[in-house]
């Protein structure tokens, strides 16, 4: 363990994150210690995020607008305080600033690397999004950054070729349509996506051994066909992860386990691909202008959306640095009324169960106790955090000596009745 560390998160203790190499991952604390994930152990995944990967973002965003000067020595000042400065609070002109003052009270003047990752991430693309003045009086204001990374996967061959796919599953039993179009949403962007069923198994490339835990079955339990029941579901990235995502939605009215479904995306931009209204609006529209079964789904879907059966909503704790245990009063009643709140994603991952160093055996009922109502997560792996595994799995992914915990090449379903 690095001897190094100083930072605490918010009246919370040290994270310490080993890196042993590919496959061994963090070395988890019992549960009563679990220990929040900062970005300052050298060789973690979390420091990659912030020494690497928001350094190259910054870079993207430059090139894929013409800014003018005022964005351009912003960005540069944004790269620098991240690279090798302290975090600064956001100027008092900005209209979230009293908010975000006391969200960071305790973390301002700190190096980036020694604030909780999970609101460092968060800070790093409020602050992006001043420094291309989305929140501004000028007229880059309301520009999404990240608009031409989103249209141009939205644009892709491979989303051409997955709605095609769609026109052989239209006629398969319902429930092997039903099991396809979940793991499809569980999957997201993993290449090589299709809604194809071959002897019941889900996609090609998704087999079921890369799925760390399976409780698809309960999930359809709480949604048996015809019960006239609410459905939360909240999103996670936009493009080619939203499309399965919305044509699960269909699956659920057409077929009835769902009367009514609210989905819920981000009140702005955030985390680079994450879905605002606008991107939901682009995929009824790829999918309304496609051929075959593919626009047959995007014209109910729009039909839903005119009766309310879908609805769109964007409450602003979506882009809070906050764990789900401390949504607001407002947020928590909308889950409640819900028969079950499905959470797309990684990131609405470790905010439902902390993005902490749980013991991965920790059981998902435990860490999703607090919640409103029943919960599902389907999720594939692209950060640290994990709970709800069965021991002999754990074993067998440690073994494997593979990067599972963050490659994106295991998933799961994971629900709380």
């Amino acid at each position: 363990m690095s001897g190094k560390r100083k930072a605490r998160s918010t009246a919370e203790e040290t994270a310490h994150h080993a890196d042993g190499g590919p496959g061994s991952g963090p070395r988890p604390t019992p549960e009563r210690d679990a220990q929040v994930i900062l970005s300052n152990e050298p060789g973690s995944f979390a420091r990659g995020v912030l020494a690497n990967r928001h350094p190259a973002l910054i870079e993207q965003v430059r090139d894929a607008f013409p800014y003018g000067p005022r964005q351009h020595e912003a960005l540069d000042a944004l790269l620098e305080q991240n690279n090798n400065g302290v975090i600064e609070p956001l100027a008092a002109s900005e209209p979230d600033h009293e908010q975000w003052s006391a969200w960071g009270r305790e973390l301002f003047g700190r190096s980036w690397f020694d604030a909780p990752f999970l609101w460092s991430e968060s800070y790093f693309y409020r602050r992006l999004l001043s420094a291309v003045g989305y929140f501004g009086t000028g007229p880059w204001r309301g520009v999404d950054p990240f608009a031409p990374f989103k249209r141009a996967e939205l644009r892709g061959t491979a989303v051409d070729e997955e709605l095609r796919a769609l026109d052989a599953l239209a006629d398969a039993p319902a429930d092997e349509r039903a099991t396809a179009l979940l793991h499809a949403s569980v999957w997201g962007n993993r290449a090589d996506l299709g809604f194809r069923v071959t002897e019941g198994d889900a996609a090609p490339g998704a087999a079921a051994d890369d799925l760390v835990a399976d409780d698809s079955a309960l999930l359809w339990q709480l949604l048996p066909a015809g019960a006239g029941v609410t459905v939360a579901v909240v999103a996670d990235n936009a493009g080619r992860e939203l499309i399965p995502d919305l044509i699960l939605i269909d699956h659920l009215l057409v077929h009835g386990h769902a009367e009514r479904i609210v989905l819920h995306v981000k009140p702005h931009p955030y985390y680079v691909s994450d879905a605002m209204t606008a991107d939901v609006v682009d995929c009824l529209r790829r999918l309304a202008e496609a051929p075959g079964e593919a626009g047959r789904i995007g014209g109910r879907l729009w039909e839903a959306m005119a009766t309310g059966r879908l609805e769109v909503r964007a409450h602003p704790f979506f882009c809070a640095p906050l764990p789900y245990e401390e949504m607001p009063e407002d947020l928590r009643a909308e889950f409640a009324a819900a028969t079950v709140t499905i959470l797309k994603g990684d990131l609405n991952y470790r905010r439902l169960v902390g993005d902490r160093l749980w013991a991965e055996t920790t059981p998902f009922a435990d860490r999703t106790a607090y919640f409103p109502g029943a919960v599902a997560a389907l999720r594939t792996l692209k950060s640290d955090v994990i709970v709800g595994l069965e021991q002999k799995t754990l074993e067998a992914l440690e073994r494997s000596g593979a990067a599972w915990r963050t490659s994106g090449t295991h998933a799961l379903i994971q629900v709380r009745g």
